[in-house]
């Protein structure tokens, strides 16, 4: 992709949105998580064009963001009142599936697994360097969050399928 960090953009942009999509469960979301990731790697460029994978670079800076905004969420919801949350007017025609509810509802990381091993398709090695973990954790991870679909979709089925 060479050195220049507009030509990086242009190339990685659409796989770096849907990715953004898939790990947020929102496409607003997930293109503001992008774009947060590209501002901080923009400002590393000239180092980080001298990696490998400059992408894998993006996603875990991606990954790290979101479990950080997560996990801030998280702690804000424990001491304040939720604010209020406009409907969305035209949601995604995925938002109510059960499969894509199941997803939204896991963990960050394990939803970070499942989204780069099953939509990105990539490997447990490939994974393990994105996310900068073992790959041993990568296989517990997919383990756990694949347990975890199974069961919320076989109480969806069992509740009469789409809610």
């Amino acid at each position: 992709m060479g050195d220049d960090f507009g030509e990086f953009v242009r190339a990685a942009m659409p796989s770096l949105l849907r990715y953004g999509h898939a790990l947020t469960g929102n496409p607003h979301d997930g293109a503001d998580l992008v774009q947060g990731a590209l501002e901080r790697v923009g400002r590393r460029w000239r180092s980080v064009v001298r990696i490998e994978d400059p992408v894998a670079y993006v996603r875990r800076a991606m990954v790290n963001a979101h479990i950080s905004r997560w996990r801030r969420r998280r702690r804000e919801s424990l001491v304040a009142e939720p604010p209020e949350i406009p409907v969305d007017p035209a949601p995604s025609r995925l938002e109510n599936e059960p499969l894509w509810r199941a997803l939204r509802a896991l963990p960050p990381r394990q939803r970070a697994v499942v989204v780069l091993r099953y939509y990105d398709g990539l490997t447990e090695e490939e994974i393990a360097t994105t996310l900068g973990v073992s790959r041993g954790t990568v296989k517990s991870q997919t383990s756990k969050a694949m347990a975890t679909l199974r069961l919320r979709l076989e109480r969806t089925m069992a509740e009469g399928g789409v809610r």
